[in-house]
């Protein structure tokens, strides 16, 4: 089983680890740390050298409250920065959900997708499927500015799944292929923490066959909201919740801290060989 991200092909015998880089002056967590360009692409090529298998970019901040950003904003952040990281060994992905951003950085040399919106927009099904990038679809209730207020469901697990299914079905109908495509269940994206706790339980319900989970827990909210600590202080929590993704059947981990997530995964695919 492979993840195909343009030029790469990423083998999912054992979990990915995807590197976060947030060129964001408000990012929840990092936020202005790596808004710099030359700041980025050091970070960049740190989590690469860290064992990231994947670097994924991001210009505009989707934590919960934020509001949106223009178009030329977010592509004035993002394109120096995927200039300057395109030649790294791993695959870029850049995090966006608008059409004319993905066109802009499938030109500059990015190798994935990430969109919170799962190529909602019109246009963006089209898009992808006219590239040989990888995608992630993501399930969102609502948008970043309105998506905690008061998030409801009947049975959290069956809406998230069959609403990805439906969009896994979309792009396999556009002409993307399954082996380019990877679902992301949205941990904190209009859900309550009884809601990710839930999903994080029943994980395994939530892959169609062939597709590959890509989750991302770290320094979120809901692990504040277990530990009473700060995002600063949400390490020891993001990689006890990596570790449990990863058991539930996660293939790519969504994280701030490679190294440590990969030292902790070393560990457990240890104590899984034979």
């Amino acid at each position: 089983m492979f993840l195909r991200c343009g030029r790469f092909s990423l083998p999912l015998a054992r979990p990915l680890v995807m590197g976060v880089l947030n060129v964001t002056p408000d990012s929840f967590y990092d936020g202005g740390k790596f808004a710099d360009r030359d700041a980025a692409a050091v970070h960049a090529r740190r989590m690469a050298a860290e064992g990231a298998d994947i670097v994924d970019v991001g210009a505009e901040s989707t934590r919960p409250g934020a509001g949106a950003i223009s178009e030329e904003e977010e592509l004035r952040r993002l394109i120096p920065v995927i200039e300057a990281v395109v030649d790294l060994p791993v695959p870029v992905s850049v995090d966006t959900r608008r059409v004319r951003v993905m066109r802009a950085v499938l030109a500059a040399g990015a190798s994935m997708i990430n969109d919170v919106q799962a190529l909602q927009s019109p246009g963006a099904l089209e898009t992808v499927a006219a590239s040989d990038c990888a995608v992630c679809l993501m399930h969102m209730r609502g948008d970043p500015a309105t998506m905690q207020r008061d998030p409801q469901y009947a049975d959290v697990v069956a809406e998230v799944r069959d609403f990805l299914a439906r969009r896994v079905a979309d792009c396999e109908r556009a002409g993307i292929r399954r082996d380019r495509i990877a679902i992301d269940p949205g941990f904190g994206f209009g859900k309550t923490l009884a809601h990710n706790l839930e999903l994080l339980r029943r994980l395994t319900e939530l892959a169609p066959q062939g597709i590959p989970l890509l989750v991302g827990l770290s320094r979120k909210s809901m692990l504040g909201a277990i530990t009473g600590e700060p995002a600063r202080d949400r390490l020891a929590p993001s990689i006890a919740a990596a570790l449990l993704a990863a058991q539930h059947g996660a293939k790519i981990l969504r994280v701030h801290d490679v190294r440590e997530t990969r030292d902790a995964l070393s560990v457990w695919e240890a104590l899984r060989k034979p």
